[in-house]
């Protein structure tokens, strides 16, 4: 049986890889592949209710990842109505477009571990449930959708909910912590900047994750998605927390290049949680997920996108 599959916001950093994932396994019979796939990248707007009627209508997806999105805190506290317009009601309305037009499809929604803000202030490991406490526009968006699409399970729309905590990898913007501080080390290692790396808080710990284990855990949702109850959330984190003082400590030991590290004011959060760790102990049982990309690897592969970047824009 093939199943066809949707994916909004494929441009995206996810998304790309998502594609990448997806298209690489569904000709692979293996037990951890998504064998026998159509799969659908179509570039539409979600704020606009025809677009989104039209090409739901065309692709009919049995399953639809919903990753689009204004993704960073930044983007959201700039333009706080686009942020709430995409993130709430775009998402809402390609929801309740895909229950409209295949009832029995899966909705996999790309929510966000920021989305629990102030409950991190215990700094114990958090699971799916506790409470969602957002901190910032962005998580405040993700959260109300968030709980949107709980509400809507209760009316028959088949969704899972992934709270993903940070995650890297090749590909990203350097409005994320990681490539912020790969893209000067790599103009550092060019000669294009002097050699000090501008940051921000250092000594905030977070869990961090490689994009790919990211994508492995949505192949996973799609392997399952007939056996996972309606409205189940899904921790994904590696449950172990680094400073950013560590991460950068780490990128400029694989760089190998002298660096003087400066705080920067201007790069400082209005709210910065000291810590932010998960348990993905639901995600490990029910969908045999485990993130599996050493760090150093993850770090390596962000260095060299970002030495690539560097090298084509001189």
């Amino acid at each position: 049986m093939t199943m066809r599959i949707l994916v909004t916001g494929a441009q995206g950093f996810v998304g790309n890889h998502l594609l990448h994932a997806l298209r690489s396994t569904s000709h692979n019979a293996q037990p951890d592949t998504v064998p026998n796939t159509v799969i659908e990248a179509a570039r539409f707007d979600i704020t606009d209710p025809d677009a989104v009627s039209a090409v739901l209508d065309r692709t009919r997806p049995d399953l639809c990842f919903h990753l689009a999105a204004i993704s960073s805190i930044g983007a959201a506290r700039a333009d706080p109505d686009e942020a709430w317009t995409v993130n709430l009601h775009g998402t809402l309305r390609v929801a309740n477009a895909l229950r409209r037009i295949n009832p029995g499809a899966t909705f996999v929604f790309a929510s966000s571990a920021e989305a629990y803000g102030d409950s991190f202030r215990s700094g114990l490991p958090l699971d799916e449930t506790a409470p969602l406490a957002p901190a910032n526009t962005y998580s405040a968006t993700k959260a109300a959708a968030d709980l949107a699409l709980g509400a809507l399970a209760h009316e028959d729309l088949r969704t899972i909910r992934l709270r993903p905590f940070n995650h890297t990898g090749p590909g990203q913007t350097a409005d994320f912590v990681v490539p912020a501080f790969a893209r000067q080390i790599a103009r550092i290692e060019a000669g294009l900047q002097d050699p000090v790396l501008s940051v921000g808080n250092l000594d905030a710990e977070r869990d961090f994750l490689d994009v790919r284990d990211i994508c492995a855990a949505y192949l996973a949702c799609a392997r399952h998605a007939a056996d996972i109850r309606p409205g189940t959330i899904f921790n994904l984190c590696s449950g172990q927390t680094r400073s950013i003082r560590s991460v950068v400590d780490d990128l400029i030991r694989l760089s190998g290049t002298s660096v003087t590290v400066r705080i920067a004011p201007e790069k400082l959060r209005p709210v910065d949680l000291p810590r932010a760790a998960g348990s993905a102990q639901q995600a490990a049982a029910t969908l045999n997920w485990h993130p599996s990309t050493a760090w150093d690897d993850t770090l390596r592969a962000v260095l060299d996108d970002w030495r690539a970047r560097i090298r084509h824009e001189a």
